[in-house]
C-alpha cells in the first residue's frame, strides 16, 4: 500500500511522515532535501536553476515509486511525485522561471513516468495558511528557506487547493492551521483516527479533518 503526504513548504510533511511510520509501522520514504544539490542554487537564482531542480526532483521521485510500488508492505511518502509536477514545475513555469521548451521537454518525461505508475492508496494533504507556513519554517531555520516570499508560498497555496479539488484518488485533508501534532497526543490521535476510518473502515470518497 502506498500512503502519500502532500503540502506547501513547511506544512509538517516530513514530521507526520516521520510519526506515521513509528505508529503504524509503515516504511517512510523521504524527499530528497538535504542532499539535492541544485537547492540552494535555486532559491539564490530561481529562473536559472529551476530546470534543473525539477528534473532532478523528478528523477529521484520517480525512482521513488517505482520502489514504492515494488515493496511489499505499506511505504508512506514524504511527497509525491504528482505534487512535484502540479504544484511546483507549473509554479516555475507560470513565474517564467521554465521557458516553454524547458517546460515541454519536463511534461514529456512525466507523462512518460506517469504510464508506468499509478495514484497512491491515500493522499494526505496538509493544509495549511501562509502565516501558519511561515512560523513552521522560521522553527526549523534552515538558512537556503530565508529568501522565500510570502509571494511564493501563497501562490503554492492557491495551487494546493486548485490541484486537490480536481484530484481523482483517495484524499484525506487535514487543516494543520489549529493542530500541533508533533506536541499534542490529542491532536495527533485525531489524524490517525481518521485514517483509520478511510484505510479500514466505511468512508466517504472525500474526508477532511
Amino acid at each position: 500500500m502506498h500512503i502519500g503526504i502532500a503540502g506547501n513548504i513547511g506544512s509538517g510533511k516530513t514530521t507526520l511522515t516521520r510519526m506515521l511510520a513509528e505508529h503504524y509501522g509503515w516504511t517512510p520514504k523521504y524527499e530528497a532535501v538535504t542532499y539535492n544539490p541544485y537547492l540552494e542554487d535555486y532559491y539564490s537564482d530561481i529562473h536559472r536553476w529551476s530546470f534543473n531542480l525539477e528534473v532532478y526532483f523528478l528523477a529521484k521521485r520517480f525512482r521513488d515509486i517505482l520502489d514504492v510500488q515494488s515493496f511489499e508492505g505499506t511505504v508512506i511518502q514524504d511527497r509525491t511525485i504528482l505534487e512535484g509536477v502540479q504544484i511546483f514545475v507549473a509554479n516555475n513555469y507560470e513565474s517564467g522561471n521554465l521557458t516553454e521548451r524547458d517546460y515541454n521537454t519536463y511534461m514529456d518525461l512525466y507523462e512518460l513516468m506517469m504510464s508506468l505508475v499509478k495514484l497512491p492508496d491515500l493522499l494526505i494533504y496538509l493544509k495549511s495558511s501562509v502565516p501558519h507556513l511561515v512560523s513552521q519554517i522560521q522553527k526549523r531555520g534552515r538558512e537556503y528557506e530565508k529568501s522565500i516570499s510570502l509571494e511564493y508560498l501563497s501562490g503554492l497555496n492557491d495551487k494546493y487547493e486548485k490541484w486537490i479539488a480536481r484530484y481523482k484518488g483517495p484524499v484525506l485533508t487535514i487543516d494543520t492551521d489549529n493542530l500541533d501534532f508533533q506536541n499534542n497526543p490529542e491532536d495527533f490521535s485525531s489524524i490517525t483516527d481518521s485514517i483509520d476510518a478511510r484505510l479500514y473502515g466505511l468512508f466517504s470518497p472525500a474526508t477532511s479533518l
